[in-house]
């Protein structure tokens, strides 16, 4: 069966139901249908006093083009934890329609461990992502009127791009305003997918709509012939964008098709973007579950970097275990074995490529001090032998491997990793640190990433990011957190370099600043922030049969 036929022939419980599992009433959410909810921000404000669960980080290995599991693994922990009698609760990022109709398919999980229901979820869901959408080319429409009744506020040079939530690299670079009419002045334009937008950023670390509306007000929207910024509520923008994202503040609640409750909420990537679903849904689980699984995106280098460094210093929280998601595939992905007998058994493959998941353990454990545990999410082809010596190298690094086979035995099938994750949620860490003072400089923040994280032996900046870091050590952002953008499938800034021999420089080609977001991106090698098609888009087996039902979706 597909994933999407094991979702469909599953009975799911009514969305008051799941709600009543982690103590809230009908009174607490806004129901979207029998199986989605909002939930109201007083359920939050009602449990501030109550002390917070155990926070369960999953992260991965730099992964092949398809993905490791993360989501599947999420969901495996959190059915799991369940299954052995704890009350946990999913904290999720919702997903793009760029990847749907892309490369992946899908990203609800896969097998017998998904969050449902599956389609919705992956399609439209409550609308979070396109009032994100909306509220963004909101923005973008009011700067170009403003400039066409005359340009009050001078705009020389504006830096807020339009954006939409799907892969389109022709929207990278165009053309605007070119209906010859007399005052529409035409000029060079930006899209950035919608997950990438600092629209979405905000959303996920807005703790309430007071800060929201304040984030949006914030924003930095472009220059004037001084060089002085200009901001979104210099155009009274942040009233009207902050309407368009009322209802896309409030956590949506799901489930898996075990039942446990699921909170999914924000969507940033991990490669262009900080990663993380919202600190307002994180820290409600927090406050509703004893066990909290959340996922932050891509490899460790990427989203765990970033889930520290800026989402937990702005919410406060740090995680008391992290599972460190592998596969036999992706490791001989990175020691060099040929896509094409990436299924056959290498013990070698795996032997070369081993040093991509030890690097992400020594960061977890030695750079961040977090307790970490290995999930090898198995796949079919994947052998007894195989396993065994995985389990062998780990166990020789003083380092827990537990296999975990959520897709095809659901939360049973990762019963192990959850009895083994209760005892390590227990164990003190006091060594938790980030990888960088926000008091460094903005190049001094970037070089310690790089370096102490991605094994880089330095970075070098064109005079692009140069001339970008000077002006915002000018305009006194230079305390921000730093969000680098980087391929996700290796350690450098290099997609294709996999093993990571050798000394390699970071080059950083562009800086932009995110002063409603609060951060700064930096733009590392080749990576763009509208992402392309592949040659066959998952679009092309997604359909509607004469039932109704869709198809295609994994």
């Amino acid at each position: 069966m597909t994933d999407i036929e094991i979702a469909r022939s599953t009975k799911l419980d009514k969305i008051v139901d799941i709600a009543k599992k982690v103590g809230m009433n009908e009174e607490d959410i806004e129901q979207y249908g029998k199986y989605k909810a909002k939930i109201s921000n007083q359920v939050y404000e009602n449990l501030k006093e109550k002390k917070d669960g155990k926070l369960i980080l999953v992260t991965a290995v730099n992964p092949t083009p398809l993905g490791e599991g993360k989501t599947t693994i999420s969901i495996a922990v959190a059915d799991g934890l369940r299954t052995i009698g704890k009350n946990s609760i999913l904290a999720l990022r919702e997903p793009s329609l760029g990847p749907v109709f892309g490369i992946k398919g899908g990203a609800t999980g896969g097998g017998r461990v998904q969050v449902a229901p599956m389609e919705d979820i992956n399609l439209h869901f409550t609308g979070d992502i396109h009032a994100i959408t909306a509220a963004n080319n909101l923005l973008a429409s009011l700067i170009d009127n403003h400039i066409y009744f005359g340009n009050e506020l001078g705009f020389e040079r504006i830096v807020w791009k339009r954006c939409v939530d799907l892969n389109d690299r022709q929207l990278r670079q165009v053309e605007t305003g070119l209906s010859g009419e007399k005052k529409v002045v035409p000029r060079q334009d930006q899209f950035d997918i919608t997950v990438a937008s600092e629209v979405m950023a905000i959303v996920c670390l807005a703790t309430s709509i007071e800060d929201l509306k304040q984030k949006l007000g914030n924003i930095l929207i472009g220059y004037n012939k001084q060089g002085e910024p200009i901001y979104a509520k210099q155009l009274k923008a942040e009233g009207a964008m902050a309407v368009l994202l009322k209802d896309a503040l409030k956590p949506n609640l799901v489930q898996t098709l075990e039942h446990t409750p699921a909170i999914i909420h924000g969507g940033p990537f991990a490669n262009i973007a900080h990663g993380c679903n919202s600190i307002m849904a994180t820290k409600l689980a927090l406050k509703l579950g004893d066990y909290v699984v959340t996922e932050a995106g891509f490899g460790a280098d990427l989203g765990a970097e970033k889930f520290v460094d800026i989402k937990c210093r702005k919410a406060g929280i740090k995680p008391d275990a992290v599972v460190l998601v592998a596969t036999i595939k992706a490791i001989k992905y990175h020691g060099g074995v040929e896509k094409d007998k990436i299924q056959e058994e290498n013990i070698e493959g795996i032997e070369r490529g081993i040093d991509n998941l030890y690097r992400h353990i020594d960061n977890l454990k030695n750079k961040f001090g977090l307790n970490v545990i290995v999930a090898l999410n198995r796949y079919l082809q994947d052998t007894e032998k195989e396993i065994e010596f995985l389990k062998e190298k780990l166990a020789q690094k003083g380092v827990e491997l537990s296999l975990v086979e959520g897709w095809a035995k659901g939360g049973e099938g990762a019963r192990d990793i959850a009895e083994k994750l209760v005892k390590l949620t227990e164990q003190k860490e006091e060594n938790f640190s980030y990888i960088y003072e926000l008091e460094d400089s903005i190049p001094t923040k970037i070089e310690k990433i790089a370096t102490k994280i991605y094994g880089a032996k330095g970075v070098e900046f064109s005079d692009t990011a140069l001339a970008e870091i000077k002006k915002i050590e000018e305009l006194g952002y230079d305390n921000f957190p730093v969000c680098i953008a980087k391929t996700q499938y290796s350690f450098s800034d290099d997609a294709k370099n996999l093993e990571c021999k050798g000394d390699y420089l970071i080059t950083i080609r562009d800086i932009q600043l995110k002063t409603g977001a609060g951060f700064v991106v930096a733009l590392a090698g080749k990576i763009m922030t509208m992402p392309g098609l592949p040659k066959v888009p998952s679009a092309e087996s997604i359909d509607i049969d004469e039932n109704g039902d869709i198809v295609g979706i994994f």
